[in-house]
């Protein structure tokens, strides 16, 4: 049944080969297999998404992606010093110490749009 089966995320990209870039220098993520169909990636951990090409990437107005990390604050450091900037959403309840987001009993998050305009985040592992 579908409890006891794996699940990948599809990620959009208006193009393919900027996404690749982005992924790769930006995020550190290494494609582990490519088709005609776009790229799949997995992270250490096994788990997965596949990045494909359409003309809707970036369209989606909400998270579509949660990176689940040890320490958020570290990960927004690291990747602010690769160039990649952050988003601040004002709301309620979250208290916002630089670009991490406090949000009462769910722990520290920051979000981030890739290359193609979709909202990631990042957020603590224990949280999650």
């Amino acid at each position: 049944m579908l409890n006891d089966s794996r699940v990948t995320a599809n990620v959009p990209a208006s193009d393919l080969a900027r996404a690749r870039s982005f992924y790769a220098d930006v995020l550190g993520l290494t494609p582990v297999e490519e088709n005609p169909g776009g790229l799949m990636f997995r992270t250490n951990s096994g788990t997965a998404f596949f990045l494909y090409q359409t003309e809707y990437a970036g369209q989606a107005g909400h998270t579509i992606a949660q990176w689940h990390v040890d320490n958020v604050a570290d990960e927004v450091r690291a990747l602010t010093a690769k160039g990649l900037e952050f988003e601040h959403y004002d709301m309620p309840g979250v208290s916002w110490d630089g670009h991490v987001a406090s949000i009462e009993g769910m722990g520290n998050a920051a979000w981030f749009k890739d290359s193609e305009g979709n909202i990631m985040c990042i957020d603590d592992a224990s949280a999650g």
